[in-house]
């Protein structure tokens, strides 16, 4: 059947590919991605029509150029799907809601609700206020950075509260997120942070002990009328080592896991939250819970995870815009593994404890989002195998030994 919808996906990255690649496994369809500059993983690829924009992450050109697009491709006769594949373009889409809507079909929280969700600051305080456990917090501002008692013992977790705003700022030794073992390191990672001219406020928190086995993720997706449709828990088996790379994912198994399921299906419900939701864990083992980090107004950096598990997202998203249908809420139990790193690698530097998991899982067969069969040519090939000879590379320079406590 042909379809008579097209997926207009805004990002050029390996999630933008992982989103185009569910939609054309799902459906056989071709997507276009927009930017602001092309990435090698949307390239030479023959299931992807990328087009970037000088200055596309602002204001004004987004507004020109997503109209200009809006009104040519509706003028063929198709739906046009809008799904963002970042913070910024996220923004971008709940700031200009009202414009956008006369040319596509998008499901986003509205811009009141973004902005509360991703303050990381003010996430804790309705987190507090619906049930959702998450790491003992303080937050600093720069006036207070030096009169102040953290509450809590080392070590600590440090994060910029405004995420956006730090992703643009560039200083040696800079990472998505920090490990304070004393106070010294402490404060040198407060000044470091400040001095790069960061002017928001830093989340402080009780670092929760245990390597990147206790991580885990969690992706959902709540249709227009507010309910949850579709959850995918996904256990972190490697992480990345690379400073500006903490946090991210480089493998990842899908699993069942009710306790989660229960209480992020009711606290999405419960706020009256719209579309993709991403959540990062970390299991305490101190009290046995697990622990919200943050959530991404969007499907996560590698929601293919979920595809590869059989778990197509993006099915979800056009059974609700284009079909309107209402099916039971779907909770994802199958396990498969999903890599963003060499084989060899995983079995390096898994924990101890998921050693053999590990193995088990790759001899049973995994993916990797930018290695697809339908969309294969030599220069593909060689991107898939610079970023698995590259991993096999820095992981020993970066983490020379298994991850434990």
């Amino acid at each position: 059947m042909k379809e008579d919808f097209l997926p207009i996906i805004l990002g050029t990255d390996i999630n933008a590919y992982g989103v185009a690649r569910s939609f054309h496994q799902a459906y056989g369809i071709n997507s276009v991605t927009l930017g602001k500059m092309p990435l090698p993983f949307t390239q030479n690829s023959k299931i992807v029509d990328v087009k970037t924009f000088e200055g596309f992450d602002t204001q004004d050109v987004f507004l020109e150029k997503m109209l200009e697009v809006g009104k040519k491709y509706s003028e063929q006769g198709k739906k046009l799907i809008l799904i963002s594949c970042s913070d910024g373009y996220t923004s971008l889409i709940t700031n200009n809601k009202e414009a956008l809507e006369e040319y596509f079909l998008f499901n986003y929280v509205s811009l009141e609700m973004q902005q509360q969700l991703e303050n990381k600051k003010d996430f804790y305080e309705i987190c507090e206020k619906y049930g959702l456990d998450y790491p003992n917090t303080y937050v600093i501002s720069k006036d207070m950075r030096d009169n102040y008692e953290i509450p809590f013992e080392f070590p600590l977790a440090v994060k910029p509260n405004d995420s956006i705003e730090f992703l643009h700022l560039d200083f040696e030794g800079k990472k998505k997120a920090y490990k304070a073992n004393n106070k010294e390191e402490y404060e040198k990672i407060i000044k470091d942070v400040y001095d790069a001219g960061y002017t928001g406020e830093l989340i402080v928190q009780d670092f929760i002990p245990g390597d990147h086995s206790t991580m885990a993720v969690l992706n959902a997706y709540v249709d227009t009328k507010g309910r949850v449709k579709m959850m995918c828990f996904g256990k972190c088996l490697l992480d990345e080592c690379q400073p500006q790379g903490i946090g991210n994912y480089n493998a990842l198994v899908t699993q069942d896991n009710p306790e989660i399921y229960k209480m992020a299906k009711k606290f999405l419900e419960d706020i009256n939250y719209r579309g993709f939701a991403n959540f990062d864990f970390k299991y305490d083992r101190r009290d046995g819970k697990h622990k919200v980090f943050e959530i991404n107004i969007r499907q996560g950096r590698s929601s293919f995870y979920m595809t590869t598990g059989g778990c197509n997202f993006v099915e979800f998203l056009v059974d609700d815009l284009i079909y309107g249908k209402d099916e039971p809420t779907y909770y994802h139990k199958r396990e498969k593994l999903w890599l963003y790193a060499d084989p060899s690698v995983l079995k390096k530097y898994a924990n101890k404890d998921d050693a053999e998991y590990a193995k088990k899982l790759i001899k049973k067969g995994y993916e990797f989002t930018q290695w697809y069969k339908e969309d294969r040519n030599l220069k593909r090939f060689l991107l898939y195998m610079r970023r698995r000879l590259g991993t096999i590379k820095y992981y020993p320079k970066l983490q020379p030994s298994r991850q434990e406590d």
